[in-house]
């Protein structure tokens, strides 16, 4: 589905794709989401493209996150399920697009931007990065298994859990060694940076990376758990009193009261 929020352009074997709504920090919208899945579909369909990166425009963020407006409609648990079901679609079909990915990070990355970066191959980040998923002192939700999943790959049980009760963004230098990220650079030298991994990993085999990519995604999937797999535990967070009390109180800048039920 086009939209101004995505861009896409190709050099050589390299494509670019830029989340483009500086003015919200670049927070998603299903358009948005949408675009992301079209865009690895054409990625993909392309044989000339060996590199997918994504980043956010603007500078202050990668993506800070889906759009919370989307979610004041929410009016039962099963809203809350069918929406982590259709982000988990879309964050699995960026991490099974058969080229390698590089999410190129300046600024916040949060919620489902912290999803998306979750789900490329590498995390290249500048000393203004911060990584989290803030929901814990935001909006009250939960998220899907296969998210907890992607994350526990990346730091662990213990740091995921410290991130999560906590609701803190991650600094760059913790993020670097949790092994979140995989390099931090500065902010004049990241798309630099970006690009020198990027043609570095398209002159190699493109079937070994291929190939490494899928071994590493099938081993890793074969420990996530069954599709449904904590669904009372999404349905009962968006469902509940203090998820409607999130939502009101993120839109109306104000701190939330949470009462637990």
């Amino acid at each position: 589905m086009p939209t101004p929020h995505v861009l896409y352009e190709q050099t050589g074997a390299i494509a670019v794709l830029t989340f483009n709504r500086p003015e919200a920090r670049n927070a998603m919208t299903w358009e948005m989401y949408q675009a992301l899945v079209d865009f690895c579909d054409r990625a993909e369909s392309d044989s000339a493209v060996r590199v997918l990166v994504l980043r956010g425009a603007g500078g202050k963020a990668f993506v800070a996150g889906t759009d919370i407006a989307g979610f004041r409609g929410f009016a039962s648990p099963a809203d809350g399920i069918a929406y982590e079901q259709r982000l988990d679609a879309v964050i699995e079909r960026l991490e099974r697009v058969a080229v390698a990915t590089i999410a190129q990070i300046d600024g916040v990355v949060a919620g489902g931007g912290a999803a998306i970066a979750a789900a490329c191959d590498l995390r290249i980040c500048t000393p203004a990065a911060r990584f989290g998923v803030p929901i814990a002192r935001t909006l009250g939700n939960c998220l899907s298994a296969a998210n907890h999943a992607r994350f526990l790959d990346l730091i662990g049980p213990t740091r995921l859990k410290e991130m999560l009760y906590t609701g803190r963004l991650l600094g760059p230098q913790e993020a670097l060694e949790a092994g979140l990220i995989n390099r931090l650079v500065k902010s004049e030298e990241l798309a630099d940076a970006v690009l020198e991994m990027a043609a570095t990993i398209a002159a190699n085999a493109p079937l070994t990376i291929r190939a490494t990519k899928e071994m590493i995604r099938r081993v890793q999937v074969q420990r996530r758990p069954a599709p449904g797999t904590g669904h009372d535990l999404i349905g009962a967070c968006y469902g509940s009193a203090d998820f409607r009390e999130g939502v009101d109180a993120f839109l109306a800048k104000r701190a939330p009261h949470w009462r637990g039920v």
